[in-house]
């Protein structure tokens, strides 16, 4: 590893002591707490774009987890990083995201106002500091401080509990930084891949972007492909033209500062890690693109809106009292209150468990029958 990697044996620790494991370190034991979490598994039934159910072939919160870790792992190695920290970063990084994604994540928000406010990277930190039960020594995952840091790095403010031990830091560690940019490249990748295949996006309106056309151009007899291997063959091209990028310049950045400490970090203003400024702008036109192309396209808005009225009123159904939530969120609400624990159990759901839960709700279902249900679904 390059001397300005996170090594393991200088992690500051986790919040409660723990001996150290004979064959794993620190961020190897993180990476397999977050794996066999409950929350990492309903990661599988939670919307990236598509609400779970809509297709098979479509990402789920999940698929694109495993695909932020695959990439993120890929950068790590071409730097020299720590490989171990990144996939441990990049596995957890989604765990706080809400039933019917980004749209669920706006509603739960707008509701949570005077509250706090709900944001899916503060939720992470919650999950993994509280709300996941796997423990008799204590509540959450007792990750390493590297790993929890990297929830507030991701661009959330900082709401939940703990939050004023990262309030003072610099540029984020180089591990946390290539998961950062791996979550960029795999969700335009995907999006353009799941776009495409559900007819919303057409190959002929990307090659309108810059950074398409670009990476297409690329490939010889492009144009003479079936559709399905234009598909395909774009995005496979987009991922290695990205982290390719990414890591070129990103070596170029850290020849020039030279640090010798990961620590060192902490005095930069902006991360080393990043695209050159001619990919970045064609980039941020892709997203620019997407956004009004894809992510506000009406068939894509009409089920977030559907889906953002079933977890408003899921959400005010708790929140009118404690004693409908199972027996774990109505001890939350005696520490917290009942709205916090309201928003701790709807953004817990998946997509299909809330769906399942409003039409109880609405049908009238016996309290007797909530608490059969399980704590952990």
């Amino acid at each position: 590893m390059i001397p300005a990697a996170m090594r393991a044996e200088r992690s500051q620790g986790r919040r409660h002591r723990e001996e150290e494991h004979p064959y794993r370190n620190p961020f190897q034991r993180d990476r397999d707490r977050v794996v066999h979490s409950a929350h990492f598994r309903r990661l599988e039934y939670k919307t990236q774009v598509f609400v779970n159910g809509e297709g098979d072939n479509y990402r789920t919160r999940l698929t694109h987890t495993l695909e932020v870790s695959q990439i993120a792992r890929s950068i790590a190695r071409a730097l020299r990083l720590n490989e171990d920290l990144a996939e441990a970063v990049a596995l957890s990084h989604d765990l706080g995201h809400t039933p019917f994604g980004h749209a669920g994540e706006r509603v739960l928000d707008s509701l949570m106002q005077g509250q706090g406010g709900f944001n899916h990277n503060a939720q992470g930190l919650r999950i993994v500091d509280l709300l996941e039960s796997r423990y008799v020594q204590f509540d959450g995952l007792n990750l390493t401080y590297e790993v929890r840091e990297a929830f507030v790095r991701h661009g959330g403010p900082c709401v939940a509990a703990g939050c004023p031990e990262f309030s003072a830091l610099g540029a984020p560690l180089l591990e946390v930084a290539a998961t950062l940019a791996a979550d960029d490249i795999a969700y335009l990748a995907h999006d353009i891949d799941d776009g495409l295949y559900a007819n919303i996006l057409s190959e002929e309106q990307l090659q309108s972007v810059d950074l398409w056309r670009e990476v297409t151009a690329g490939e010889k007899n492009f144009a003479s492909f079936p559709k399905h291997l234009k598909r395909t063959t774009g995005v496979r091209r987009l991922i290695n033209v990205l982290v390719t990028d990414l890591v070129d310049e990103t070596k170029t950045n850290l020849d020039r500062k030279g640090l010798t400490d990961p620590e060192a970090l902490r005095d930069e203003k902006e991360t080393l890690l990043d695209f050159s400024p001619r990919v970045e702008e064609k980039k941020s036109a892709l997203k620019e693109f997407l956004f009004h192309n894809f992510y506000r396209h009406p068939n894509v808005m009409r089920v977030m809106e559907e889906a953002q009225e079933t977890l408003r009123q899921l959400w005010e159904a708790y929140a009118g009292g404690s004693e409908k939530m199972p027996l774990q969120y109505r001890q939350i609400a005696d520490s917290v209150g009942v709205k916090r624990a309201a928003a701790d159990y709807v953004s817990g759901m998946t997509d299909r468990f809330a769906r399942e839960d409003w039409d109880r709700i609405r049908s009238g279902e016996k309290k007797s029958e909530i608490e059969k249900k399980p704590l952990t679904r």
